[in-house]
């Protein structure tokens, strides 16, 4: 990164934070934070964290002083979080944290890897509140300022959990361990909606790619499956449309009795698990079931983007755009020399820059493209990689 390009960035995120435009997590002194430097390419990497603030005042003062490129704090809350050694710190709690990654989901264009990324957050979120019973006031989502989302449960009622029992929420979310003969043998009443009515929705869908098919194609797929002939597969082929009967009536049990049901069922069908799949909701289970887990700190900038870590009610989410509501700088123009040929989507217009041409685009552009190491500011010499 050349020492222009570096300064600007600095100059742009110093004005920020002096602002005023920080928000403070809850219980600040309980809390571990971390950070992440702009000194250096080498530095950017090392993150110095145990350290620890009395109150906000002293947090605020600080991040105003030095202006990190990334700022962190711990979802546990500590006793000592300055503390050397975890065991020191005293931990006594945790927020349940989820994290959702575009690039755990997809790839492809930026803006379009955070719509997908936006539709499994929200699917989590109704996962946390219609199935889960998790209340909405104790949820808080958070845009990451990268590339996804954040969920906060800050419920104090599940603060003292461990990983077992996060891990226990993380795998139902993610549909891990999800058996469909063994949810659709049980009573309907029982389990209704849920997994058995995700459960159901794919196995209608199966039926209709099924039924679509050619007889050659059908075949062909239904006698992939590892324990399905041919015999068997013609007879799941001719009975196609009593199955999504069935399925409309919820007689699950007699769909159950046909031949070669239970194996498309089954972990033996890429093609069934594959949908299933999609139903669920692809949060970092590492994130989940880490007790002591550094998040990053909402209000704050991302050093790799320079968007807004940007906290949501969970109503004013279906409508949010992070590349308009997480920009906070503003549309004067800068010279920038881009480092590769670039189209992006931002501030609701669509851009194209010229790797070699020199380019007067929005400061907020400017900020982002840089902060990702897509352009320099034009004019000046190169820090050397440390």
């Amino acid at each position: 990164m050349k020492p222009a390009t570096l300064e600007f960035i600095k100059q742009r995120f110093t004005e920020y934070y002096r602002e005023g435009h920080l928000i403070a997590p809850p219980s600040v002194s309980e809390r571990e934070w971390g950070f992440m430097y702009f000194e250096s390419q080498a530095a950017a990497i090392s993150m110095h964290r145990h350290m620890a603030f009395s109150a906000k005042r002293e947090l605020f003062d600080y991040i105003r002083n030095v202006v990190p490129a990334h700022i962190y704090y711990s979802s546990a809350y500590y006793a000592e979080p300055a503390a050397p050694t975890m065991g020191e710190k005293r931990w006594y709690g945790a927020d349940l944290i989820f994290d959702l990654d575009a690039d755990h989901i997809m790839k492809g264009p930026y803006h379009l890897m955070l719509s997908k990324v936006k539709e499994e957050t929200e699917k989590l979120l109704e996962m946390l509140t219609e199935e889960l019973g998790f209340e909405k006031r104790a949820i808080r989502v958070v845009f990451s300022g990268g590339r996804g989302y954040h969920i906060h449960v800050t419920d104090i009622s599940i603060r003292s959990w461990g990983s077992r029992e996060r891990r226990e929420i993380v795998d139902y979310v993610r549909g891990i361990g999800i058996e469909p003969r063994t949810i659709f043998s049980r009573d309907a009443q029982e389990c209704a909606g849920g997994w058995r009515s995700r459960l159901q929705d794919v196995m209608e869908e199966y039926l209709a790619w099924l039924k679509e098919r050619s007889a050659n194609e059908a075949l062909e797929h239904l006698t992939s499956i590892g324990g399905i002939g041919a015999a068997i597969a013609n007879d799941v082929i001719k009975g196609i449309e009593d199955m999504i009967g069935e399925l409309h009536r919820g007689d699950v049990p007699l769909l159950l009795r046909r031949r070669g049901v239970k194996t498309i069922l089954s972990e033996k069908n890429p093609e069934f698990r594959r949908r299933l799949e999609e139903c669920s909701a692809r949060a970092d289970e590492p994130v989940t079931t880490d007790t002591k887990r550094l998040i990053r700190m909402p209000t704050s900038l991302h050093g790799g983007s320079g968007l807004r870590v940007t906290p949501l009610a969970v109503r004013d989410l279906p409508a949010f755009d992070p590349l308009i509501d997480a920009v906070v700088f503003g549309r004067r123009e800068v010279e920038v020399e881009p480092a590769l040929t670039t189209s992006t989507r931002f501030l609701d217009n669509d851009y194209r820059v010229e790797k070699g041409v020199t380019e007067r685009i929005p400061e907020a552009l400017a900020v982002f493209l840089c902060c990702r190491g897509l352009a320099e500011i034009a004019g000046g010499r190169s820090i050397a990689a440390g």
